[in-house]
């Protein structure tokens, strides 16, 4: 286990968090994908949070980012530390969900729900390095349009071509919203999909990962070519 200090706790959405972990010159091997055991450092409770960087980010940076859910009034959870300085305790790497070592398939659809994104966004991060020729695309659907965690450089990579993006929100609000509403359906699937031997990462609510798959098999993806891990709020 490790003890680190906060190096930046940033409001990203209304109801989620990124907390930087500062290694400290510590060697922290991961996989893309993986998750870390955390809490506040001195209490007993710890849960599992995917990292949400690369493993080439954290060793570039000597960080370990962690995007985290927060109350609806943006109360911090009791168990996670409350301000930069302050101590977190990490145990692991954990976890299965992790992108393979060696990808034969040219096509990968990423779909996230929430902050599900965060290790869909490590695994998109170490292709983006290790193997740019891929083509990648990411559907992301959040409750309101101010709830898309790293929005902002999901859309920069589209416009540079890098991947192919489609955002949807599930909830209905007053604000201005001019792209897809609803909930992720075979049919926002089929225009994401460039064939069938695509593979297929889903992250997010137990409800999207369990619907997705069956989808995906509908449209003639294999289920050895769809990956899933479910957060629970």
């Amino acid at each position: 286990m490790l003890t680190l200090p906060v190096r930046d706790n940033i409001v990203v959405t209304p109801r989620a968090r990124i907390l930087r972990l500062d290694l400290q010159h510590h060697r922290f091997c991961f996989q893309a994908g993986q998750a870390v055991l955390a809490g506040a450092h001195g209490q007993p409770m710890r849960r599992p949070y995917s990292i949400a960087i690369a493993p080439e980010d954290a060793a570039r940076d000597g960080v370990l980012e962690l995007l985290v859910q927060v109350e609806e009034d943006g109360h911090v959870p009791e168990h996670l530390p409350s301000g930069t300085g302050t101590l977190m305790d990490a145990e692991g790497p954990v976890g299965a969900f992790t992108f393979p070592d060696r990808v034969s398939e040219q096509h990968l659809l990423f779909v996230a729900g929430g902050t599900g994104i965060a290790p869909l966004r490590s695994m998109l991060r170490h292709v983006l390095r290790t193997a740019p020729n891929h083509d990648i695309a990411l559907l992301y659907s959040a409750r309101r349009p101010d709830e898309f965690a790293y929005e902002a450089e999901l859309r920069g990579l589209a416009a540079r071509g890098r991947l192919r993006l489609h955002q949807t929100i599930t909830r209905e609000t007053g604000a201005e919203w001019n792209a897809t509403r609803g909930r992720i359906d075979r049919a926002l699937l089929s225009g994401m999909l460039r064939d069938e031997q695509t593979l297929c990462f889903v992250c997010g609510p137990q409800t999207l990962v369990q619907e997705i798959p069956t989808a995906l098999m509908a449209l003639g993806v294999a289920p050895e070519r769809i990956r899933t891990d479910a957060w629970v709020a």
